[in-house]
Parts: structure tokens; sequence; C-alpha cells
């Protein structure tokens, strides 16, 4: 029988036409040892309370929470965050970046409870939605995966949390999919997906995935 899938959400993050690619450890359960973007479930706290309005995502068919999730999963898995605060760069004061993300991944501290506390801001409109997957029915341990392309904010650079990734590195989408044709870089369907699309998208196809496919 199989279980039903969690909500998640991923993010292709870009530089000068470039994606990041991070490889999970071998001993994770889910896709150990695979190149993968930033991402991961949705958590509760990811979802807006009753007094939050995000009226300009209403046309989606989703909860906001997957851009909330998205933006957390960034920060935590590699320290980029997509945040806006008076200065052009972001400072941290009450904690190191470090430290919020030590406290974000031990859920002691919720992504919206550190930017109120450093006066940041969501930057919602870093995330463009490129699409959907859904873990097939016959994996043990499934997600229904909405994916976002962020680009590299100005004056921040990825910074890997060693314990949930073993490498990560910028490529090309074409570089990648050739690596993944030679044997040397191990990747999973919507993975090449994405970097199909990106690479059409560079010869004039559509930025999005055909959502609702189950790979």
């Amino acid at each position: 029988m199989s279980s039903n899938p969690r909500p998640a959400s991923t993010v292709i993050l870009m530089n000068k036409g470039k994606v990041y690619l991070t490889k999970r450890p071998e001993t994770m359960k889910f896709l150990g040892g695979y190149y993968v973007f930033p991402g991961g479930a949705v958590e509760r706290d990811d979802e807006p309370d009753e007094h939050e309005s995000f009226a300009e995502f209403q046309q989606q068919s989703f909860s906001f929470a997957h851009y909330i999730a998205a933006a957390r999963e960034l920060f935590e898995e590699v320290g980029v965050l997509l945040a806006k605060s008076g200065n052009a760069e972001l400072t941290f004061k009450e904690h190191s970046k470090d430290d919020y993300r030590s406290l974000l991944v031990n859920n002691r501290i919720s992504f919206r409870e550190m930017l109120k506390k450093e006066n940041f801001k969501f930057d919602s409109s870093a995330l463009h939605y490129f699409g959907r997957r859904i873990t097939p029915q016959s994996s043990p341990i499934r997600f229904d995966t909405r994916f976002f392309i962020a680009d590299l904010p100005t004056h921040q650079a990825p910074s890997p949390d060693w314990n949930e990734i073993d490498h990560a590195f910028w490529s090309t989408p074409e570089e990648a999919l050739n690596d993944f044709e030679k044997g040397t870089l191990k990747l999973v369907p919507p993975t090449i997906t994405s970097l199909q699309t990106l690479t059409h998208y560079n010869n004039g196809g559509p930025l999005r995935m055909p959502d609702n496919i189950i790979e």
C-alpha cells in the first residue's frame, strides 16, 4: 500500500546560468547518494496564520506555505536567505547565521520568528514557481513537491550544512546532464526533468515544467 505524499518544496538556486546541486549523504533513507536541489517537507510552522494575507498568491492552487518552506529549506541547507532589510547586505544581530540554521533544523525557532527577531522581511518575489512533481506510488516515502527557481542574492554565497550534504557544486544544466549520461553524476527523474527544462528554456522554450507528472 502506498503512502500519501507529504507536501514539500524544492529550490533550484541559480547564478549566471548555473544551478547549485547538492549531494545527499549515502546514509540517508531517501535518495541517499543522489544529487538534488535544496528542499524538504513543508512544516506546520510554514503555514500562514489567520492574520497573514498573501493576496498576490491566491491565484496559485497550493498553499503559500510552500513558499515559506522553500525559503526555509534553502537557508537551512545552504545558508542562502531570501529576505530584505534596510541595508543591501543582511546583517544578523541576535544570533549568528549558523546559530539560526541550527535552531531551525532542531525546531527551536520558526522561519518567521527568525525574520521578526532580525527585522528582516521575507522576499517571496525571489521565488518563481517552476512546476510540480509527485513521488511514485511504489515508493515507501512520498512527496508532493512544488519546485521554485531563485537567483543567488547579491552579497550571498552558498554555505552547505555538511550534516545534510556530502558535496555541492555549481554546474550548467547541460554539463550536469552530460555527467549524468556518462554515469558520473547520480540524478533522479525530477532533477533530470528540471535540468532538461532549463536547457530547453535556454534554447527558447518555456520556463516551466508540466505539472502533476508522477515520476
